[in-house]
């Protein structure tokens, strides 16, 4: 392995910095020279590509976002553009490639390493959507980005006794929501993988009045329902009025949690050293507390399972 490639696809997460500056320098404390591809797989197919060095990734652990830049490429999907990144990763003498993303980005380095490229994948995700792995890089920050929200919200929601519905990403995927709002104290918190009834959240919500309670934070992942038409429901319901607020991509950017940093630096390092031992087609996780490697289909195969021991751990402790 004598030269090898990293980039970062789909959404941005925090803690893909650390993950960049942990493949980078891990490559050339063993001697192989690195290069970064800028735009993830658009930036390939355009030729994006420039040796790194040690000062390359300097100062930038603990910076949000990409230094490589990212994007959705949808050329990558079709054949003729797999096989022009293969002609250029050629052309380049790339030997390796590290790829940075989600699902969709670990679609396109599997379809990479079928023809013959050695790929290297790592979880970089803040829905945390990937079954393989308990945790994915920028997971962590996000949920403190909406606890952090939470708290803020709460005051104003105590100080005016309204209601506050928050949605947060999570089209697929709750995990944002259900582990902010059990740490955030959220009154109720709808996920994709739950069925709820609006009367349900009405009765709770009236029954919270009659204790004294006028405020409530009600936390919604997108992927269950808009916000704006929960409140609306809510209205005619219980006739209470309530306020919306959708933090949106606020829930991507930020310096990332020491959480994330680590896990990133680990991955990063691991996903390094398994293309120099020869290895390929894997995609790097944590379970239990431990760095795994799995191959890349096995990893796309597993289905994510909902925690609903947390999930009636939060309806308990919120009644």
């Amino acid at each position: 392995m004598k030269k090898i490639g990293v980039l970062t696809s789909g959404g941005d997460a925090p803690g893909m910095n650390a993950t960049i500056r942990a493949v980078v320098r891990s490559g050339i404390y063993n001697e192989v020279k690195m290069v970064g591809i800028s735009r993830g797989y658009t930036g390939l197919l355009n030729e994006e590509i420039n040796e790194m060095d040690i000062s390359s990734v300097g100062d930038i652990i603990h910076r949000g976002g990409t230094v490589l830049k990212t994007s959705r490429c949808e050329k990558f999907r079709t054949e003729a553009g797999i096989q022009e990144a293969v002609n250029i990763l050629k052309k380049h003498e790339i030997d390796g490639l590290v790829v940075i993303g989600g699902d969709g980005s670990y679609q396109g380095a599997y379809k990479l390493g079928l023809a013959g490229i050695k790929i290297m994948g790592i979880p970089g995700t803040i829905d945390n959507d990937l079954a393989y792995t308990d945790y994915t890089i920028g997971f962590d920050t996000a949920v403190n980005t909406v606890l952090h929200a939470i708290s803020a919200i709460r005051d104003t929601s105590i100080s005016h006794d309204k209601v506050t519905i928050i949605e947060v990403m999570g089209r697929c995927c709750g995990d944002i929501a259900l582990y902010a709002g059990l740490a955030g104290g959220a009154e109720s918190i709808l996920v994709p993988e739950e069925k709820y009834e609006v009367t349900k959240i009405c009765e709770k919500l009236l029954q919270g009045r009659n204790r004294g309670g006028n405020n409530n934070i009600i936390l919604v992942a997108e992927g269950t329902e808009s916000a704006a038409d929960l409140q609306k429901k809510i209205m005619i319901n219980a006739g209470i009025e309530s306020r919306v607020t959708v933090l949106g991509y606020l829930q991507r950017g930020g310096t990332p949690s020491a959480v994330d940093r680590i896990l990133a630096s680990k991955m990063g390092a691991k996903a390094a050293d398994l293309l120099i031992a020869g290895k390929s087609n894997r995609a790097i996780g944590i379970k239990d507390n431990h760095l795994i490697d799995v191959d890349i289909i096995e990893a796309l195969a597993q289905k994510k399972v909902f925690d609903k021991e947390m999930y009636n751990l939060s309806q308990i402790l919120s009644m």
